[in-house]
């Protein structure tokens, strides 16, 4: 094996640990709350980090996004929680998301709006409850004044504008429940 290709196969392994290195030395001391062993691997956006709460052992992966308005609700994390590639949750009413949950990468979660007389005016749109064991997956949105119940499953690409049970299955736009 040449030695560019063993760099070019090791690239995640270095990103990873240079995000574990910026996670301790920058910001373990500027968020709200990060658990130990929690590693943000080069984000795309941090905005109001001292309201921003991840619990222990989650893994923030590149492009992730995380955002807590000024004035607006806490974004918490639970431990264990998986954000993939692009996740992007802003908080402009409170975001809970519980723990050992996967974000799938490119996933939308947003407690906020554009006003439709003023588009340069932001309100919020109710908080947003996300339980324990919940599976969101890949590019799926999650709308302001939903609660997803522990152990719930969203489908790839679906938009939940409603609340989704404990357990429960749900794809599609909007997203319904799908019968086993």
């Amino acid at each position: 094996m040449t030695i560019t290709r063993r760099l070019a196969e090791a690239r995640p392994g270095l990103r990873w640990r240079a995000g574990r290195l910026a996670t301790d030395l920058v910001y373990r001391r500027a968020f709200g709350t990060l658990g130990a062993g929690t590693v943000i691997v080069r984000p795309r956006k941090l905005q109001g980090v001292e309201r921003i709460h991840l619990g222990a052992g989650c893994s923030v992966f590149e492009g992730a996004w995380l955002a807590s308005e000024p004035g607006g609700g806490d974004l918490r994390i639970g431990d264990r929680t998986y954000l993939g590639h692009d996740v992007h949750l802003h908080a402009l009413d409170p975001v809970t998301v519980g723990s050992d949950c996967v974000i799938a990468d490119g996933v939308f979660v947003g407690s906020s709006d554009h006003s439709r007389d003023d588009r340069h005016q932001v309100h919020g749109t109710g908080p947003i409850s996300i339980g324990d064991r919940v599976f969101l997956g890949q590019r799926c949105v999650v709308l302001g004044g939903v609660t997803i119940g522990d152990g719930a499953t969203v489908g790839a690409h679906a938009v939940v504008t409603r609340d989704v049970a404990p357990g429960q299955t749900v794809g599609g736009i909007p997203a319904r429940p799908i019968l086993r």
